[in-house]
């Protein structure tokens, strides 16, 4: 049975987890945003070995207690996607999609899902869990205007193509707030409605950064603030912040 244990930086909303395969066996930490003191005691207590610091993606609330752990536990390899691993100066090695991980009785398998950032990983262990970074959140999901993005399109692929494409009964561990499951996204995230074709496209006019655009879609976002989806005028579409959105009364 694996054990999942989160941390979430009461700033950023950011999670960090430990996953183990049991008690004295192996775990890995999933991102290191902090506080990472309370999964390094809760190792200690279940008395694993941790191998690995497996990172979703270079940004900063991601990695900001890197080097408390590597310090706690400088054999653990600390891996990446290759298109960041130059960003992230304690990186030691790299996170190939479609190449599984295998540590202790964890089976790890990286997830290509840009879009938020160009080398973003989800990581799907032992069949049952997704830890999914910055793509999908509860909910929400992650925007295409951050350090190292993409493009709307990535980002659609990522969750639509790979993401939802994982069984129904997945659980789905975010990088920022609550869990969700891959069946609850399906029927209750907006964006994903949409995607499905369950719900239709909003039409109402508004502006983004302070351009001309349509606003497709006005969303809850984890941290209580607001998300968006707009189309520029060019027929091209984003996902932007909420703050930067003035909407048409």
């Amino acid at each position: 049975m694996v054990i999942i244990e989160r941390s979430m930086d009461g700033t950023w909303l950011s999670n960090t987890y430990l996953v183990a395969d049991g008690i004295g066996g192996t775990a890995v930490m999933v991102d290191a945003g902090g506080p990472v003191a309370p999964l390094l005691d809760k190792l200690e207590q279940l008395s694993c070995t941790l191998t690995h610091v497996l990172l979703t993606h270079h940004h900063h609330d991601h990695i900001a207690q890197l080097d408390l752990v590597s310090a706690r536990h400088p054999h653990a390899q600390v891996l990446i996607h290759p298109l960041e691993r130059e960003l992230v100066p304690g990186a030691s090695g790299e996170l190939i999609p479609g190449a599984t991980l295998r540590a202790g009785a964890l089976e790890i398998k990286p997830l290509h899902t840009p879009g938020h950032t160009l080398g973003m990983v989800s990581l799907l262990i032992n069949g049952g869990d997704v830890f999914t970074g910055d793509v999908l959140f509860k909910r929400s999901i992650g925007g295409v205007r951050a350090p190292g993005h993409t493009t709307y399109a990535d980002q659609r692929r990522s969750i639509m193509d790979v993401l939802m494409a994982l069984p129904a009964q997945t659980r789905v561990h975010p990088g920022h707030t609550e869990p969700t499951t891959i069946a609850d996204e399906l029927r209750e995230n907006p964006f994903v409605r949409i995607w499905s074709g369950l719900d239709p496209e909003g039409e109402t006019a508004c502006e983004a950064f302070g351009r001309p655009a349509r606003l497709v879609l006005w969303a809850e976002d984890y941290d209580g603030g607001h998300k968006a989806w707009v189309r520029w005028p060019d027929g091209s579409d984003d996902i932007v912040p909420g703050s930067q959105v003035t909407r048409s009364s």
